[in-house]
């Protein structure tokens, strides 16, 4: 037995097919491609035309495997995805000759419509004064099938010779040339005629809905205005890096990450978060790529380059969510390849048991049998639901929601408990120290500036607080060794051989300190005491402000049959407070970050799917560990790696915002499969009553999937 390849060596490469056009073409290639040698695994998206492809050296393989899908689908081609620059200037098109135009869809299209629509006009109505006029009304038939049908046929006569027999072409000739052969001129070629049509509308609208979606989220720079000395010059975005100096002028986006230098302003951050209110930014404060400044002319440095930028992730976030097929894909997947051998047999049987055990008239249940040849291919399903998914990932990310995938809306639909973090979450995050309470002859200024010497490299919210306070005081701080910070306790070391301790009750009692002693302190909001060489020195009480938005959207949350629930590391008192506030009834306090995983296992036991909302790097166990997590995007950069959806506004309005979204979009996908199996078995029993023609049957196939793009795309507009 050969035993299996280290996984650890193979690695995932993002490719473009632009080629590809047609939703059932992609779940062709996608298949051929994971059956073949050194692929891992292989995922084709038709909604953005990219390929995810998993293998020791992926780029290797791209040669064969391009070699190999052009045998099944020609043209085909597969390359790197290299992200173009944007452009305000449309590249020059060059005269295309008329022999080449004839040669194109629109081409065929247009000439073979001409020679339709005379063999119409000589079909209804004949010229008596031709002879044979029915011949000629039949030749002219035969040059417009030959113009509309022939790369169809050419087609599906290379696929057949690779075992492509349910292919969409392969049926689609079978249907029309089984329409000549019971003498249906015209129906035959104008089935080819309008399904050509069809499905170059359908790519047209495929293409349209593709751009409008990535323009709504593209918002890279084209050029920035770099600095240098006196003089300034006009570069290409990706050409600018790390340290630049930027002109930034009113009205003009922010181009690059980066650092506010010289000047003060008011930025719109709506298009990175949502929020319509303007934020002001000065010297010092950190701005983002994309959001727009208002107000003042200022210099920013660069802190990021195009590809590490706010604009670049927003853009990756999207491309990577669509990519990652949600189980409603996957399920639709698999129906399609039963679905259309299913179909295909029911036109065989309809063909051939009424005439053969019935006495029925032979051309008519032919002719029925080819309309359901016409509606078997799976075009509607197979581009609805990927298409509802990427048209909503794209909403959400107008509103500042960064879905990481379709399989995270699958799970945020279907949550039954809402898990808060409340600082930073609920919360705003930013702390205060409202009252020093010395225990016993310590002074308020030394249990601040040992704090603050404790405190002076964290990066929690609580622990800068407590420096700020001591700079506001201009106290000294004093060098403290062997530092050590323990998650959901405090932080520890040793000044002038004494050990220090800044932290919570589970802090203290490793300090030696007493129940007894801690319970003589009081104070609103997080308690931080200090201790020194086993002395209780005092605690420094810290409250935060809840969020603007936190009632209203917790109220929203219950209206969803969500269950909210609040978990911190704080006090009891300081939780209830905050909880009673926001209108949060069920309150978990006092907790360390692996006593947050117990609580959300146990609920999740209880009551069902789990989403757990952070923003500390504490939380980013939790959060991996949630049925969905989501970070807010304040919080720290290692809990919004481990999350599967970010709020860039950390409003709490955004997740009732993302359950709602995530259920219209499932409910967007599911209707329009609904739709469209209505609809072509609709056609298939007015057909085996004798109302519905081949030219019913085309709307069935691809006007259904005409409308099944226009109903998803309608998501990007969509007010929640």
């Amino acid at each position: 037995m050969v035993p299996p390849k280290d996984k650890s060596n193979y690695r995932t490469e993002t490719y473009e097919i632009p080629t590809l056009d047609c939703a059932a073409c992609a779940l062709k290639l996608e298949k051929l491609i994971n059956r073949q040698p050194g692929v891992l695994s292989a995922s084709i998206s038709y909604a953005t035309k990219t390929m995810k492809l998993t293998a020791e050296d992926p780029d290797s393989l791209i040669p064969e495997l391009t070699e190999k899908c052009n045998e099944v689908e020609s043209p085909t081609e597969i390359k790197k995805k290299v992200r173009p620059p944007k452009t305000s200037i449309s590249p020059k098109t060059e005269d295309v000759p008329f022999y080449k135009k004839i040669f194109t869809e629109e081409g065929q299209l247009w000439i073979g419509g001409f020679f339709f629509v005379l063999g119409m006009l000589f079909h209804y109505h004949p010229v008596e004064a031709l002879a044979m006029p029915e011949l000629y009304g039949n030749m002219l038939f035969f040059i417009s099938y030959l113009i509309l049908g022939g790369p169809i046929v050419w087609t599906a006569l290379k696929n057949v010779t690779h075992g492509e027999f349910f292919d969409e072409t392969f049926l689609m000739t079978i249907a029309t040339l089984g329409a000549f052969g019971i003498q249906e001129y015209p129906e035959a070629v104008g089935v080819m005629f309008f399904y050509r049509i069809g499905e170059y509308l359908q790519d047209l609208a495929s293409d349209r809905s593709r751009s409008q979606i990535m323009a709504a989220v593209d918002l890279r720079p084209e050029v920035v205005h770099r600095i240098t000395g006196d003089k300034m010059e006009t570069l290409p975005a990706e050409d600018a890096r790390v340290g630049d100096i930027l002109l930034v002028r009113p009205g003009d986006r922010i181009p690059l990450d980066g650092l506010i230098v010289e000047g003060s302003t008011e930025i719109d951050t709506s298009a990175i978060t949502g929020e319509p209110k303007p934020v002001t930014a000065k010297e010092g404060s950190h701005v983002d790529s994309g959001c727009v400044n208002m107000t003042g002319t200022i210099k920013i440095q660069v802190m990021k380059i195009l590809s590490e930028s706010m604009v670049s992730r927003i853009l990756d976030s999207m491309e990577n969510a669509v990519a990652s097929k949600p189980k409603i894909d996957r399920f639709i997947t698999r129906f399609s390849r039963i679905y259309t051998p299913a179909v295909v047999a029911a036109a065989l049987l309809t063909a051939v048991v009424p005439p053969l055990f019935f006495g029925a008239d032979w051309e008519k249940w032919i002719y029925t049998a080819l309309t359901f040849l016409v509606i078997s291919c799976p075009c509607a399903l197979v581009i609805s639901v990927p298409l509802a998914f990427f048209a909503g990932i794209g909403r959400a990310s107008k509103d500042g929601i960064l879905f990481k995938g379709g399989t995270v809306m699958e799970v945020i639909a279907k949550i039954k408990v809402a898990v808060m973090d409340k600082t930073g979450t609920i919360t705003e995050g930013k702390f205060k120290v409202r009252s020093i309470i010395p225990y016993g002859k310590y002074k308020k200024e030394d249990i601040l500036s040992l704090a603050a010497s404790c405190e002076i490299y964290s990066t929690h919210p609580i622990g800068k607080s407590i420096v700020e306070a001591a700079h506001e005081e201009d106290l000294p701080l004093c060098h403290v060794e062997n530092l050590h910070e323990t998650a959901g306790l405090g932080v520890e070391g040793m000044v002038d051989g004494k050990s220090v301790y800044a932290g919570n009750r589970s802090l203290m009692a490793k300090a030696g300190i007493s129940e007894q002693e801690l319970d003589a302190l009081h104070g609103e909001g997080t308690v931080v005491y200090m201790a020194k060489d086993g002395s209780l020195l005092g605690c420094i009480t810290i409250s935060d402000a809840l969020k603007e938005d936190a009632f209203s959207s917790i109220s929203e949350i219950k209206k969803l049959g969500v269950t909210p629930v609040m978990l911190t590391g704080d006090n009891r008192k300081s939780a209830d407070a905050v909880a009673e506030k926001a209108g949060i009834s069920k309150v978990y306090a006092g907790l360390l970050p692996q006593d947050k995983l117990s609580i959300m296992k146990d609920l999740r036991q209880k009551e069902g799917s789990v989403l757990f909302v952070g923003d500390g790097i504490n939380d980013a166990p939790v959060l991996a560990g949630a049925d969905a997590g989501a970070a807010m995007g304040s919080g720290a950069d290692a809990a919004i790696e481990a999350a599967d959806v970010v709020f860039l506004n950390s409003d709490v309005h955004a997740i009732p915002q993302a359950i709602k979204l995530s259920r219209k979009v499932i409910s967007t996908a599911w209707q329009n499969v609904a739709f469209a199996l209505f609809v072509k078995i609709a056609v298939m029993i007015m057909g085996l009553l004798g109302y519905a023609n081949m030219w019913v049957a085309v709307f069935a196939d691809t006007g259904v999937t005409l409308l099944c793009i226009l109903y998803s795309v309608r998501l990007l507009r969509m007010k929640l």
